[in-house]
């Protein structure tokens, strides 16, 4: 298949931005990833880091005059996954289109959080009043977003898929709620043309490995895990980290060795923790899964 499958990393930061000299290298953004599979632009979380994607987008839609499509995948609403959204550029575009998933949270629907982040007087404008076309809902684990060539529109589907819709050049989209991070959190595997990358931020491990996490990833072609503790953070006496719902990176290496992945991504990086203290992480971890690479800013996997 000639079609690309690529992902690129807009912000890799958790918890907040953290910019500065100290984390200019590897980044300060909070998250945001982008997926081109084939014809189909996938964004993965509405951090800081959408913004800069934001920008790029519309300075290609000026140039082609081409409609900015995308399909927007929340894996929770915390503000550090969120708080890009509002200055997401091609959301103020008539010509955009955009559809948008995510889990159902506290009893209460995407739709209704996100509008909560964008309600004056904290905001100017309310989520209603966007002019682009917004297709939102609340995705189950029982249901598969399929993209395919012939139609830019998202088909969802409510349990087992049918043989056709196997065909290498369909998206597949599935997704299972871990209970590993506060409130819970979607984690996502996007599967084209016979390979597959799973995104699972903000989750944290469990002894022995986390089994469905494990099974969830199996030969994934990339793996981008949540990573931002150290093992002393963690384990801390006097500042535990343990029961906060973030992985240290010895964490994200048991799963991606026990699920056999090609790659693996470090991600969700602390805001504390400079680009010198992360490249000596990045060379630890490399010891023990040397197919591990820290998180970057701007960083491109085809896969």
């Amino acid at each position: 298949m000639s079609e690309s499958f690529r992902v690129t990393l807009w912000g890799v930061r958790g918890s907040y931005p953290s910019p500065g000299p100290k984390t200019a290298g590897i980044g300060g953004n909070t998250p945001c990833v982008e997926v081109r599979a084939g014809k189909h632009l996938i964004i993965l979380d509405a951090g800081t880091g959408i913004i800069q994607l934001g920008n790029a987008l519309v300075t290609q839609h000026q140039a082609d005059k081409t409609p900015i499509t995308a399909t927007l995948l929340f894996t929770h609403t915390h503000h550090d996954h969120t708080q890009g959204f509002p200055f997401f550029k091609p959301l103020y575009f008539q010509t955009t289109t955009l559809s948008v998933f995510g889990p159902r949270t506290l009893e209460e629907d995407l739709h209704e959080v996100l509008s909560r982040a964008m309600l004056p007087p904290v905001f100017p404008i309310t989520l209603d009043q966007l002019p682009c076309v917004r297709n939102m809902r609340n995705l189950g684990e029982s249901e598969t977003v399929v993209l395919n060539a012939e139609n830019s529109e998202p088909q969802v589907i409510a349990g087992r898929l049918p043989p056709a819709l196997h065909a290498p050049t369909n998206v597949l989209i599935h997704a299972f709620r871990s209970y590993a991070h506060p409130q819970g959190v979607y984690v996502y595997r996007i599967e084209y043309d016979g390979k597959a990358v799973v995104y699972a931020t903000d989750t944290e491990g469990y002894v022995g490995g986390d089994q469905r996490l494990i099974r969830f990833a199996r030969d994934a072609t990339l793996l981008i895990h949540d990573s931002q503790y150290t093992e002393p953070e963690y384990t801390s006496t006097f500042s535990s980290k343990q029961g906060w719902g973030h992985s240290t990176w010895r964490m994200a290496i048991n799963v991606a060795q026990a699920a056999q992945v090609k790659q693996l991504v470090l991600f969700h990086h602390d805001p504390e923790h400079s680009d010198e203290m992360l490249e000596h992480v990045e060379k630890e971890a490399r010891a023990i899964f040397p197919a591990t690479r820290l998180a970057r800013e701007g960083m491109t996997v085809e896969l």
